[in-house]
């Protein structure tokens, strides 16, 4: 560094005093994305993944055009949607849910499709019908499956969310972006660590929450 050059440290918590506002502003703006962006591809991923188990003539294509999204470069996809959807949160969204649906519809269908037959023949054999048979035995046998996939899906969209800068509504990622064209380091630097302090965060959210829903796996480890 040049003398009378200001430092540029990578770590500054005057950076964080000065910009609390923004911070917490591009913060808040990343959590609810990914919220709402993992929530609505479950609302689409689960009957998407109960339609290619109950025709599975129709599993080929849902998975290849979940696929065929998940292919899409991030900054395409959005400059695609951007004419029709327009600048700001709602092209963000789509696009993010576009990404988390393969992950989802994958392991959804993969996790109903491993239940073993013989628990489905012994429910059969007890009067279930295809609504009990589902809630009762294949999604709780299907649950581990199904919560990695969550939780894959849920990573996955907190780093999507940054690329949102590109149609102004990228979260933490605005701070990125901000610190890159200035070159200032903190702004960069604690962007990214709360990005990956979030995915941390909702991680762990997620395994406490597949203990809670799956109680007989813990009985079972701890046997």
């Amino acid at each position: 560094m040049s003398a009378g050059q200001p430092p540029n440290p990578w770590l500054s918590w005057t950076y964080v005093e000065h910009n609390w506002g923004d911070i917490t502003t591009a913060l808040s703006r990343h959590t609810t994305l990914t919220i709402q962006a993992v929530l609505l591809a479950m609302a689409l991923a689960f009957p998407l993944a109960l339609l290619a188990r109950a025709r599975p003539r129709l599993a080929g294509p849902v998975l290849g055009l979940s696929g065929a999204l998940y292919t899409v470069p991030s900054l395409a996809l959005f400059a695609i949607l951007a004419p029709f959807t327009g600048i700001g949160r709602t092209t963000v969204l789509i696009g993010l849910v576009a990404y988390a649906l393969l992950v989802l519809v994958r392991n959804i269908l993969v996790g109903l499709q491993g239940v073993d037959p013989d628990v489905l023949d012994a429910a059969r054999g007890l009067g279930y019908g295809p609504t009990r048979m589902l809630l009762a035995v294949e999604l709780p046998n299907a649950l581990p499956t199904i919560v990695a996939g969550v939780r894959l899906a849920t990573v996955s969209t907190v780093a999507l969310v940054t690329v949102g800068v590109v149609v102004g509504y990228g979260g933490l990622g605005q701070l990125m972006f901000r610190g890159f064209r200035s070159g200032y380091r903190a702004e960069v630097m604690t962007s990214s660590l709360l990005c990956l302090a979030l995915a941390l965060v909702f991680d762990l959210a997620l395994v406490l929450l597949g203990r809670a829903l799956m109680p007989w796996a813990r009985r079972r480890v701890a046997a």
